[in-house]
C-alpha cells in the first residue's frame, strides 16, 4: 500500500491507522490536522523536519481529522493539532497545539 507524503510526513487514514501506526516497529508520532487549521500549518514544517531527521528512530504521519472521524473519535481527539505519539500500538504521549521543533523534542525525548 503506497501513502501519500507532504514533506516527508506520510498521511493515513481511518483505513490505513491500524497497519501503518498501531503495527509499526518504530514509535509513530501522529498530527490530527484539518485543512482549515492555522496551527495545523505552523506546526507541518517542525514535523518535516523532525520526519527526515528522526527517521532512524521515529515515524510521522498525519491524519485528516475531517476525513477520518472513525479514528478520530477513537483516540478522543477535540482539539487541532493534536499529536499523539504510539509506542507499540499504544498511545504513551498526547499533546496539543503548534510549538517549536526544540520543545517538541523536548517532550518526546522520553517516550521515543
Amino acid at each position: 500500500m503506497s501513502l501519500t507524503h507532504t514533506g516527508g510526513v506520510a498521511t493515513v487514514t481511518d483505513a490505513t491507522f491500524g497497519e501503518e501506526v498501531l503495527t509499526a516497529e518504530l514509535p509513530v508520532l501522529v498530527k490530527f490536522t484539518a485543512s482549515w487549521c492555522p496551527p495545523c500549518r505552523m506546526i507541518a514544517p517542525v514535523l518535516a523536519e523532525i520526519a527526515q531527521e528522526e527517521a532512524h528512530r521515529l515515524k510521522v504521519v498525519q491524519l485528516d481529522v475531517d476525513e477520518n472521524p472513525s479514528t478520530t473519535n477513537a483516540y478522543g481527539v477535540l482539539s487541532m493539532p493534536t499529536l499523539m505519539l504510539f509506542r507499540a500500538g499504544e498511545p504513551v504521549r498526547s499533546l496539543v497545539g503548534a510549538r517549536s521543533k526544540r520543545r517538541l523534542l523536548e517532550e518526546l525525548a522520553e517516550a521515543i
